[in-house]
């Protein structure tokens, strides 16, 4: 029986369904919480997992135990240097920009003064985000300079790493929605409409999803976000532009799915962790 770690820091409704999912498989996946245990600095003589799930809230937790499962010769979805990539903004752009992934036009600044010239030099409205952070929080729609200065005033008195760069990306005229697709083995298995009368879309926040057909090009962009990161279980939001086009606008390592099941149709914790199995070499019918 192959020995299945669930890596997680807080047990939402999508740990709980993909446990639920590995036990129809007719596995019983190890919890892991990091809050819970130690994790000692030595070399294993056996990996202690054939192979583990990251589903950590917490991005410092993904990055160091992606790294320390791996060097113990556990198979970890996702990697570490997906973990590391997906985690900080500045990586996943320069990863799509240099596999050629179109994402909105991007500046980095690592000085208040600079970061002035790069709003600027995008135009307003421009969009701050913290280098690190998911769910939404922290962007700043920047529409002329004196909001502009405020902001980066606040960030400079706040301090700290997050603060000290800034990312700064042009505003996408969006239609009132984005895309959020599914990528499982380099396999676009579902999309969702992510809509709001508000400009920041997540379903962190009070978005209405719905089901997103497949088309060639998200599915194209998709996996090439995928590849371009090193990914293996991934959602991609995908921005519309005002002439048409798709840019890619992140890429999420430990996506939230509970919201995308009903409108899809797709069992998105089965397909997960049947993906699972199968890179251990195990039937996922018969758990052997």
């Amino acid at each position: 029986m192959p020995r299945i770690a669930v890596v997680y820091s807080r047990l939402r409704v999508e740990e709980k369904l993909l446990l639920a999912a590995f036990a129809a498989l007719g596995i019983d996946a190890e919890r892991l919480d990091p809050g819970g245990r130690p994790f000692e600095l030595k070399p294993h003589r056996t990996p202690p997992y054939d192979a583990a799930l990251m589903r950590c809230i917490s991005n410092t937790q993904a990055f160091y135990l992606s790294h320390w499962l791996e060097s113990g010769g556990v198979r970890t979805v996702n990697g570490h240097h997906a973990v590391m990539t997906c985690g900080d903004k500045i990586l996943t752009s320069a990863a799509l920009r240099a596999s050629g992934v179109p994402i909105p036009r991007t500046l980095v600044a690592f000085t208040p003064e600079s970061a002035i010239l790069a709003i600027e030099e995008i135009g307003y409205p421009a969009v701050l985000k913290p280098v690190q952070g998911s769910w939404g929080r922290l962007l700043a729609k920047v529409t002329d300079r004196d909001g502009a200065e405020a902001l980066l005033e606040h960030k400079r008195v706040l301090g700290g790493y997050r603060h000290g760069v800034y990312y700064i990306q042009e505003y996408i005229e969006k239609p009132a929605r984005d895309v959020r697709s599914f990528v499982i083995g380099g396999e676009t298995v579902a999309a969702i409409y992510r809509s709001s009368s508000h400009w920041i879309t997540s379903t962190a926040r009070d978005t209405v999803a719905s089901n997103c057909p497949v088309t060639p090009e998200i599915d194209r962009l998709s996996r090439a976000a995928a590849r371009a990161v090193g990914g293996e279980i991934l959602a991609v939001d995908l921005l519309e532009s005002p002439d048409g086009r798709f840019l890619v606008n992140e890429v999420n390592h430990t996506p939230e799915f509970r919201n995308s099941i009903g409108p899809t149709g797709v069992d998105l914790p089965g397909r997960m962790a049947t993906y699972m199995m199968e890179e251990v070499g195990v039937s996922a019918k018969s758990g052997r």
